[in-house]
């Protein structure tokens, strides 16, 4: 009685486990991000941007043709921007990347030490948005328009 109480027992903790496993394969064979491409106008001036406004690591090209900056998402991937845009391009804000950071208020006193504008969804100035899930959220943009927005959602 007590190996057959034994084997029961063992079977029903290794059944957590093999979901988890099971899981972690079936998200093994979905798409994962490998970058997002960024055309730019000025390579340098982004890049300087990108750099300093979210302390992006900047890493190697494979390119070597001064016409490419990549840096790492971390586990999210990488940013790769992309020289050759035309300035006079107009985006809109629905196409936009966003960036997490714990601490949004950190953030915004880092964007008006840099004179940095930004705004609320609907566009008011130097105002933050707070979803309905509690989130709070602003957008600005970068030197070719590109909309960015930086979130608190940082886990």
């Amino acid at each position: 009685m007590k190996i057959v109480l034994m084997l029961a027992f063992t079977v029903l903790l290794t059944i957590p486990y093999q979901k988890v496993m099971a899981q972690t394969e079936k998200k093994q064979k979905s798409a994962v991000l490998n970058h997002i491409a960024v055309y730019v106008s000025n390579l340098a001036e982004a890049t300087a941007y990108y750099k300093t406004v979210f302390d992006l690591e900047q890493i190697p090209e494979p390119f070597h043709d001064d016409r490419h900056t990549w840096f790492t998402l971390g586990p999210a991937g990488q940013l790769h921007l992309i020289q050759g845009a035309k300035k006079s391009t107009v985006h809109d804000k629905n196409e936009h990347l966003c960036f997490s950071v714990a601490d949004i208020d950190s953030f915004i006193a880092k964007l008006n030490t840099k004179k940095i504008a930004f705004e609320d969804w609907a566009g008011t100035i130097n105002k933050v948005n707070l979803r309905v899930d509690g989130i709070k959220q602003i957008y600005f943009k970068d030197p070719d328009g590109h909309w960015l927005e930086v979130n608190d959602d940082h886990k």
